[in-house]
């Protein structure tokens, strides 16, 4: 799931340091033996087990074209990114694998993934490229786009709200009132204390996280009048809308999905992750881009994903470079969304995509175009620690929004200070 991927790196920036050198030094050679046992050259991909069955059915092709075994790793992408600083130097490290676009940034500025060329690049567009790209150096091929979209009820709503007007007026319907805490209502939730949910307010009022598109750490843009203004708007929803519990970050989120799933929410902020989900409970859900904020400007959340990258430790760039551009051209990229349902990254695949009228792949493409590619940075992940209580402290009533915020950026600036020093 994207949105916990930026709290999974902690062993990542442990053994950073500790193997820099080694991926700096003799191009970043494995001692893996790149041979299968008919003496073919051996390329290895790693995916996680939702991917095996699609790299499994257009694999051959790729072999019999290049002369090579793709032998398929199914493994968690988190636990394969954690271990590459250590497992590339000892040689046991894939040659190919997914990253989410937030990791793969750091990862290559700390020496771990190689550079590529983007062989299809023609099929993407500035913000695709902006996703694998770091110090004007590409270090992945994108391939899966995602991002935040509305889901509602289609049982209790004729159709999707698109303002944020529509969804203050839905909490006085009777039907969404909260039993155990008289004029609450669960109209609609999002967990906006969790700031991968909040940014997309924040960032449609006129907040940023880094200045320079993303790049400068130096100018922080979580405490400026249009993000004040967001958090001011959020603490309406928290202060005279929603239940306490929605004030709880650890526990919102299971609120907000039983709510959902259980009839007595209208509306809800989430990931394309959770689809499945509904499907399951036989839920009769809809989806569509996130209403229009009260100042009239698109709800404007990250734009997330995965890219191919290259080990910089493997002895077969080479082949893993012609895999990149295998796996991320048209054709591939239109059997990646019939057998995944992912919206892929390369253009005509999305356009594909789109034109099969699916409710998610259409909200997601619509809310990707006003979505803010996540600074990818390593100063990024000061701010998931810094922004934890951005939101709470302002909607529990503890600070002012101003406050909070002030705060919030003063914790993400001394971090990045001590950390970041150069």
């Amino acid at each position: 799931m994207v949105m916990s991927s930026f709290k999974k790196f902690g062993l990542l920036a442990m053994v950073a340091v500790m193997v820099l050198m080694l991926a700096a030094c003799g191009g970043g050679s494995s001692s893996k033996d790149s041979s299968s046992s008919d003496g073919k050259k051996t390329l290895t991909v790693s995916v996680d087990e939702g991917y095996a069955k699609y790299v499994d059915k257009i694999k051959s092709k790729f072999e019999k074209d290049n002369d090579v075994t793709v032998k398929v790793v199914k493994k968690d992408m988190f636990e394969t990114l954690e271990a590459l600083p250590l497992d590339g130097p000892a040689g046991t490290a894939p040659d190919v694998m997914m990253s989410a676009y937030d990791r793969i940034g750091s990862l290559g500025q700390q020496g771990h993934l190689a550079e590529v060329k983007l062989g299809n690049k023609d099929q993407l567009d500035d913000n695709d490229v902006k996703q694998v790209t770091i110090d004007d150096k590409v270090y992945g091929a994108p391939a899966i786009i995602e991002t935040l979209v509305l889901y509602y009820n289609k049982d209790l709503l004729d159709k999707a709200p698109t303002t944020f007007k529509e969804l203050e007026a839905l909490t006085k319907d009777p039907r969404f009132n909260f039993a155990t805490e008289k004029g609450k209502s669960t109209a609609f939730l999002a967990k906006w204390t969790d700031f991968y949910f909040s940014y997309g307010l924040l960032a449609g009022y006129g907040g940023y996280v880094f200045g320079d598109n993303g790049t400068n750490p130096k100018d922080i843009g979580l405490n400026n009048a249009g993000s004040v203004e967001g958090i001011t708007y959020a603490t309406k929803w928290f202060q005279t809308y929603w239940p306490k519990g929605m004030q709880d970050n650890k526990s919102a989120d299971d609120f907000i999905q039983d709510q959902f799933v259980k009839g007595k929410a209208g509306a809800i902020i989430g990931g394309p992750w959770s689809a499945a989900s509904y499907k399951e409970a036989k839920l009769n859900y809809g989806v569509a881009e996130i209403p229009t904020l009260d100042n009239g400007k698109p709800y404007s959340p990250f734009a997330g994903g995965k890219g191919w990258v290259i080990s910089n430790y493997s002895k077969n760039k080479d082949v893993a470079q012609k895999w990149l551009d295998y796996v991320t051209d048209t054709d591939n990229q239109n059997t990646l969304y019939d057998m995944t349902n992912e919206v892929p990254a390369n253009h005509e695949s999305r356009d594909v995509a789109a034109a099969k009228k699916d409710e998610l792949t259409s909200a997601v493409i619509a809310q990707y175009a006003n979505a803010t590619p996540m600074p990818n940075i390593p100063e990024m992940a000061e701010v998931w620690t810094g922004a934890e209580n951005l939101m709470f402290d302002a909607a529990s009533g503890n600070k002012t929004p101003k406050q909070s915020a002030n705060d919030a950026v003063k914790v993400i600036s001394d971090n990045i200070d001590q950390k970041y020093q150069k």
